[in-house]
């Protein structure tokens, strides 16, 4: 494209004081239309006339230590659970905070200890009385009196947030020196309330060039704690351990009619997160803090709206309370959503979202020198998330991409600088040909977990899409339909119980991770409504695909609920009685027609073994990897293990066509290549074919109406044709 030719706009970048002149070319480069400041930076009086929009990041819950130090009753408080202390003398002496950075946390002895806190044996379970123990400030350690020998026992407390945690973390990162650290607010609290809105009014009068405040965030940051040595201790980016006060607590305890334990946060020695499966009382407290969130933060919206502004939140952070797929968030009346992209899941976790004028996803790598540094290469991490990210944008494009950090670092590295160029360029080509139209779709996928759409795309996410080993088969599957041409849904048991008829409108249903988790569903299978009804649809016609778990349960003469429909089981050591004799395998399955190596099954599973009928695709040591059965009129995939890849992707795919009886509907906008994807508009009249690599490719393409042709192409290349 010629650059009289060349698109701009829908990128956002960041900028600092000392690289005014280089932040103007970098704009005209890249094409940007926005700029922001960041974390640490303050934004150049000389930017405010070039002809940009302008983003100011906006602190709800910092940036205002006065205010903070002045009101230390309404900093932000965490329940804190210690580690296991096992009685062996006739006191036991629990140090509240050894593991927990004490630059980050202060425990909270101003509110009423024998009210707030909990001390729990949990070699039994039961709530020990406040009578049998007390609190030592000198040692900093609950002491239990007479506590029964060789039982274990933890402390639940409340501590103040005495250093916002993303602060932290930036000043951890990035090596801040001299300065302070920043003590984060709460804006639900009566005084910081009043104040707060008040404090936006006025940034809002003395900084008349912005054009969007991005709110980082509304009001609660996601649990992330550091120990003494200042090192990441626990990371739950859904965590909802540090949206507590005695304040809204007591609220709480009014709406629903109960007492609040630290229970419902600290479940059974675990803190409450997203893989535990959730309780009534835990879902009741989500559910009364998104609204009471959602309601504050609207106030704030409303503001920046009576001032002339944009209202943009970031997708992080302080987001507890607004998790974007709930009623109560489209009430807010924000106009964009900001997130950070680290693969396609993640994209599809902003682009989803409803109720916003625009999405933005902030590419990655950050400019942070983590990555910015001498002997780095932020080329390689750029390359490896666009591509990921590609995939997802072609299902459903964001309306803007931008990058975060520090620019200064970026430019030490002029063929970065250049690439992300190229992307830019890429990015508005895709999104003029993407938006507005819906994609083929080849049928309509669920994904069923205990959160359903509540979390849709990153109940299973550490933030920024960190990598878990035990975690790989979640993320892979998310990760392959978020760039599939399927129309994924993300349903709950919840929802299977209150209508069963919702499944009718389903062709598969995917149920994937370890048992006894939230992701695939624990005690919920002792429901037999819920069973009965996907049995049910699966002999009616329906498709099941189970990875690693499914329905992984103990109960009732199963370890897997739905063994009968997807044909396999585990030995726990109850069956071994029972000789086994099904080991043969079929591996010229249709499932198994494109691929090129062994199975890739990751960490897999053991022990799991076929009855009688069942069709083994992959075994490995007489432990089967991949299987497939009929049930009734319908088929089910049983699948140890699926990391993401190109092959793996395609397996899935093949086995959603085949467990849905639809073999047939392959070769419509089919690449014979997998490393090579068809993308088809039918409704703008138009398809593209993308190589997912970096490495020429070739490839066999399959129109919507089953004709084909052979195409060539050069590494990372998209090719777009008319139909």
């Amino acid at each position: 494209m010629s650059e009289q030719g060349k698109r701009t706009g829908r990128v956002t970048i960041p900028t600092n004081l000392d690289i005014v002149p280089e932040t103007i070319e970098v704009l005209k480069r890249w094409g940007a239309d926005a700029i922001r400041d960041c974390d640490g930076t303050e934004f150049p009086e000389a930017l405010t006339k070039v002809g940009a929009k302008i983003y100011s990041t906006y602190y709800t819950t910092r940036k205002d230590n006065e205010w903070a130090k002045a009101n230390s009753d309404e900093v932000q408080q965490c329940y804190i659970m210690t580690g296991f202390y096992t009685a062996t003398e006739e006191t036991l002496s629990i140090p509240l905070m050894k593991g927990i950075s004490d630059e980050l946390m202060q425990v909270n002895t101003r509110d009423d200890i024998t009210r707030w806190w909990e001390v729990v044996d949990r070699s039994t379970g039961e709530v020990v009385s406040v009578d049998r123990w007390s609190y030592d400030e000198a040692t900093g350690c609950v002491v239990i009196a007479n506590p029964d020998k060789f039982h274990e026992y933890t402390v639940s407390f409340l501590a103040y947030l005495i250093w916002d945690p993303v602060h932290m973390y930036n000043a951890v990162t990035n090596d801040w020196k001299d300065f302070e650290h920043q003590i984060t607010f709460d804006v639900r609290q009566p005084k910081t309330h009043k104040y707060s809105m008040e404090r936006l009014r006025k940034f809002c009068e003395d900084h008349p060039y912005v054009n969007v405040i991005r709110y980082t965030t509304f009001f609660h940051q996601f649990t992330l704690m550091f120990d003494e040595l200042k090192r990441e201790r626990f990371v739950d980016w859904y965590g909802y351990s540090a949206s507590v006060s005695p304040y809204i607590l007591e609220q709480f305890e009014k709406e629903v009619g109960y007492k609040f334990r630290p229970e419902y946060i600290i479940d059974q020695g675990y803190y409450n997160n997203q893989y535990r499966v959730p309780s009534k009382e835990f879902k009741d407290f989500q559910a009364f803090q998104r609204r009471e969130v959602a309601a504050l933060a609207k106030e704030m919206v409303d503001i920046t709206h009576e001032c002339g502004k944009e209202a943009m939140m970031f997708l992080g952070d302080h987001w507890i309370g607004t998790e974007p797929f709930m009623e109560e968030f489209k009430t807010i009346g924000l106009d964009a959503v900001v997130g950070s992209v680290g693969n396609g899941s993640t994209l599809r976790l902003i682009s989803d979202i409803e109720g916003v004028g625009y999405t933005e996803g902030r590419f990655l790598p950050y400019f942070f020198p983590d990555t910015f540094h001498e002997g780095g290469d932020p080329v390689k991490e750029a390359k490896e998330n666009w591509v990921t990210a590609r995939r997802a944008i072609l299902r459903k494009p964001i309306d803007r991409i931008g990058y975060g950090g520090y620019l200064k670092l970026a430019l030490d590295f002029p063929e970065f600088i250049e690439y992300v160029e190229s992307v830019c360029d890429e990015f508005r080509e895709l999104y003029d040909n993407a938006k507005g139209t819906t994609p083929y779709c080849v049928k309509k996928v669920a994904v069923l977990n205990s959160w359903g759409k509540i979390r849709k795309w990153g109940c299973h996410m550490v933030h920024h899409a960190l990598y878990q080993k035990q975690n790989y088969s979640y993320a892979g599957i998310i990760e392959t339909l978020s760039g599939a041409p399927f129309d994924v849904q993300f349903i709950s048991f919840d929802d299977i119980e209150k209508d069963p008829s919702i499944l009718k409108d389903i062709d598969v249903i995917i149920n994937v991770g370890d048992a006894d988790t939230a992701h695939t569903g624990g005690a919920i299978w002792e429901n037999a409504a819920i069973s009965a009804a996907i049995r049910e649809f699966v002999y009616n016609g329906g498709g099941f695909i189970g990875v690693g778990e499914p329905s992984g349960h103990q109960f009732q003469g199963h370890f897997l609920q739905l063994a009968n429909v997807l044909g396999v089981e585990k030995e726990t050591g109850f069956t071994l009685n029972y000789d086994k004799y099904n080991w043969e395998e079929h591996p010229d399955h249709f499932i198994l027609e494109d691929i090129t190596k062994p199975v890739d099954f990751g960490e897999g599973k053991k022990s799991i073994f076929a009855y009688e009928n069942t069709e083994i695709l992959v075994q490995r040591e007489k432990e089967v990897q991949m299987a497939v059965n009929s049930f009734g009129k319908g088929r089910a995939v049983y699948i140890s293990g699926l990391p993401y890849s190109f092959e793996n992707s395609r397996i899935l795919y093949r086995s959603i066509l085949w467990s849905a009886n639809s073999e047939a509907d392959l070769h419509k906008w089919f690449s014979s290549n997998f490393n090579i994807e068809v993308h088809a508009f039918v409704k703008n009249g138009k398809y593209c074919v993308v190589n997912n690599t970096y490495e020429p490719q070739d490839t066999i393409v399959y129109r919507g109406d089953g004709s084909s042709f052979e195409l060539h192409m050069d590494a990372n290349e998209i090719k777009w044709y008319e139909i």
